[in-house]
């Protein structure tokens, strides 16, 4: 049995007149990641800023690695590695002081600190750029170095809040990799994201948050199902053919097909693979229609939370603490 490392349950939060937290339960099980998903002012950093005792709840209960949050906050602390949305570093020491200088807060010898450094600048990729002050690092390289900050003291629990806002499409890729490699290496990770793609790739687990509770939990995939399972879907190249497209798609499918006349694509979902594939090249071909582009498409997780909430994941409304 897998050991529940991150436990949130019924937490409430207002700040003044905004209810940041309406109840939200979450857990996260050791070595895995787990992803809350939601739009700007979702709950989703009120929720780590309590988990990682930066912040009170005003009712409920939490817990990191079996420990109370409220109550034993300290135990909790040394238990736990955090990189929020913006890198907390300081700009006039060399990215190997910051490293040694976390280190010390941790309370580790002179000599382990040096250690630990050297270690996760290697593993980083941020050897050469060592001795350089942060002021001179590009936005990639500060992420790296605030998440090699978070582990300097090798915790059991990482938190990361937004980990690749910012950072350009090969600077989120690397990261990506590097936080899929601590969760294989048995690392338990709680990360905020508005990226959809990021947890799709990253998450075992998805909590879809929305006005601060969770309001849909599960594998990327079973988010999917729940926005119609798979669709055979057209593109054609004639307008005008739409009507008779749709027509032959929807006697295949389990209801009427849906036409996006705007970029000429027919779809209709459909229940079993077996032969619908031939079957439909050899009906449109019957009925005159020619087809550019012909596939089966699972839903995105864009169209999960659009079903979900109503709205894109963009459009949220922002609160004091996200």
């Amino acid at each position: 049995m897998s050991r529940t490392m991150i436990l949130a349950q019924g937490l409430h939060k207002h700040f003044g007149k905004t209810h940041a937290l309406r109840g939200l339960d979450v857990d996260v099980q050791e070595g895995t990641i787990l992803a809350m998903l939601g739009p700007n002012g979702a709950g989703k950093t009120t929720a780590v800023r309590i988990l990682t005792t930066l912040t009170h709840a005003d009712a409920g209960h939490a817990e990191v690695a079996g420990i109370d949050v409220a109550r034993h906050p300290g135990a909790v602390r040394r238990e736990i590695g955090v990189a929020g949305q913006s890198a907390s570093l300081d700009e006039l020491l060399t990215g190997r002081e910051n490293l040694v200088m976390v280190g010390n807060l941790y309370r580790l010898k002179p000599a382990e600190s040096r250690r630990r450094a050297d270690d996760l600048l290697e593993r980083f990729e941020l050897t050469d750029a060592a001795d350089r002050t942060v002021k001179t690092y590009s936005g990639g390289m500060r992420r790296r170095l605030d998440l090699a900050a978070a582990l300097i003291d090798s915790p059991p629990v990482l938190f990361l809040d937004e980990p690749t806002t910012g950072l350009d499409p090969r600077s989120r890729l690397g990261m990506w990799s590097l936080i899929a490699d601590l969760a294989k290496g048995g690392t338990t990770l709680l990360m905020t994201t508005q990226y959809l793609e990021e947890a799709d790739q990253l998450a075992d687990d998805i909590a879809v948050v929305d006005h601060g509770r969770v309001i849909a939990r599960g594998t990327a995939l079973e988010l999917k199902r729940r926005a119609g399972g798979e669709r055979l879907e057209i593109e054609i190249g004639e307008e005008q053919s739409l009507e008779r497209a749709a027509e032959v798609l929807s006697s295949l499918g389990e209801e009427p097909a849906h036409v996006d006349s705007d970029h000429r694509r027919v779809s209709v979902p459909i229940v079993a693979h077996d032969g619908v594939l031939t079957r439909a090249v050899r009906a449109l071909d019957e009925a005159g229609v020619h087809v550019d582009d012909i596939g089966f498409r699972r839903p995105t997780l864009d169209e999960v939370f659009l079903m979900l909430t109503g709205q894109p994941l963009e459009s949220g409304e922002p609160n004091p603490e996200g």
